[in-house]
């Protein structure tokens, strides 16, 4: 008689696979990465400062007894005419020493998507989508309360710029323990929508196109861009060389685009993309150094963020408001009033909303370091544009007409206020900010890296 089969024994059930990992909205990136963005926002702090010290020496100036110095200051006209630079002082400052601070843009925004942290998609997706949302929304937010008149709905593109020295001004300036991650988002964000603007400039403020100039420009910067490839090295290790080679051809390559009738500060950037990021590693040598955009961000910050910009700030901040009666027609004009609107509520409502919306979408979360009203303090902050606003204005409404004035007043006015309003909100977080901050600077272990920045490493 043949045996029974053994009866089958019950199978524990098979465990469910580990959900994937859910993706952290402000974590900490690498300390190299936090040590860099720290020296570039103590520069523009420096630099914010200038700059908000030259806008205010033009305002007291050009509503002075001697205003017509200044005025006669900033349209005295130098140059070389047969090739159209025969600019005034004003146009100089905004044409030439503003390509320097978008070069710097160009520089900073390549190095970041090739070896920063956000060459990963999983850190870059948020900063890129706050600043399109923080474009979009005071653009439309603009373009409605100025729909009826279609000479103001021009400027739609002026609230759409934050300026990241100004806004780290403000942070030393109340004294704020921002953490690294905020500060990061910060300033990626505000270097993100300064390449946006850059686009709009050249798309929706180029009305008289020249192609000649243009295509010749692609010869400058073709060379400047082999040259800054082959010889990085040299140019690395060499400063004068660099002045002496690449200078010219970076000049030559402004001069023809500004000929071709597209705002010259887009040369800046396509000068600061043509930089390589990465050093060559000499052959049976030691590793490689830093790149070159590193090596000339070092060497230009200092440039833009102390010459540059505060020059711009002077020349173009300086605007006659014609006492209380003047101030209140200029608030008053839909011009104004959409700059505010679109700056102070409409910058915050398209930065947190978009991120907002990303953790729904992605079911991303929030570090546990940080609130939502960390967020929104940081996205009104962001609401202080100036800068890249005030060349946008010019651009928009033609420099010395009262539209262009008024947007100035608009643009000061909202700056002035999401500074107030930013203030308000971060201060109340600040003990916390303290807390993130003393917790990055442990370093138990003694090896030149806090502790918070090994946390997630694996071992071994």
């Amino acid at each position: 008689m043949s045996a029974l089969p053994p009866s089958p024994t019950p199978s524990s059930p098979t465990p469910p696979p580990p959900s994937p990992p859910r993706l952290t909205i402000f974590g900490r990136g690498s300390y190299a990465e936090a040590l860099r963005i720290g020296e570039i926002l103590r520069k523009e702090t420096v630099g914010g400062a200038l700059l908000v010290a030259a806008a205010m020496v033009a305002l007291i100036w050009a509503n002075s007894p001697a205003s017509e110095s200044y005025f006669a200051l900033r349209d005295f006209t130098i140059g070389y005419a047969p090739w159209h630079l025969d600019l005034s002082l004003g146009a100089w400052a905004a044409d030439g020493l503003l390509a320097i601070f978008f070069f710097l843009v160009g520089l900073e925004l390549k190095r970041e998507f090739v070896a920063g942290d956000l060459r990963q998609p999983s850190k870059s997706v948020v900063p890129v989508a706050a600043a399109i949302g923080g474009v979009a929304v005071p653009a439309l937010i603009y373009a409605a309360i100025n729909l009826s008149g279609p000479e103001t709905l021009h400027g739609w593109a002026i609230p759409t710029a934050t300026d990241i020295a100004f806004a780290v001004a403000v942070l030393a300036l109340i004294g704020s323990h921002l953490p690294s991650a905020l500060r990061i988002f910060l300033l990626t964000l505000a270097v993100v929508d300064d390449l946006l603007a850059i686009a709009i400039i050249a798309i929706f403020y180029t009305s008289d196109l020249h192609p000649e100039p243009f295509l010749l420009a692609l010869l400058p910067l073709g060379l400047y861009t082999f040259l800054a490839h082959k010889y990085r090295r040299f140019f690395g290790t060499h400063a004068a060389a660099a002045w002496v080679i690449l200078l010219p051809l970076g000049f030559a390559t402004w001069a023809l685009v500004h000929a071709s009738g597209i705002h010259a500060t887009v040369a800046g950037v396509l000068l600061g993309f043509a930089i390589p990021v990465k050093r060559s590693k000499p052959s049976g040598g030691p590793e490689a150094g830093p790149g070159l955009a590193e090596i000339f961000e070092h060497r230009f910050r200092p440039i833009s963020a102390g010459i540059a910009v505060p020059v711009f700030a002077f020349f173009s901040a300086g605007v006659a408001i014609g006492g209380w009666q003047g101030l209140g027609a200029a608030l008053t004009d839909p011009v104004a009033v959409g700059i505010i609107v679109a700056l102070v509520a409409g910058k915050p409502a398209g930065i947190l909303g978009t991120t907002w919306l990303i953790t729904k979408v992605t079911r991303a979360r929030l570090d546990a370091s940080f609130k939502w009203i960390d967020v929104f303090g940081l996205a009104i902050l962001a609401g202080i544009g100036f800068t890249v606003s005030l060349l946008l204005a010019e651009l928009s409404f033609g420099q010395g007409t009262a539209h262009e004035d008024h947007a100035k007043v608009g643009i000061l006015a909202a700056s002035l206020l999401a500074a107030l309003l930013a203030t308000t909100v971060l201060r109340t977080r600040n003990h916390q900010y303290r807390r993130a901050e003393e917790a990055e600077q442990v370093d138990s272990d003694h090896d030149g890296i806090p502790d918070v920045y090994q946390q997630d490493r694996p071992a071994g």
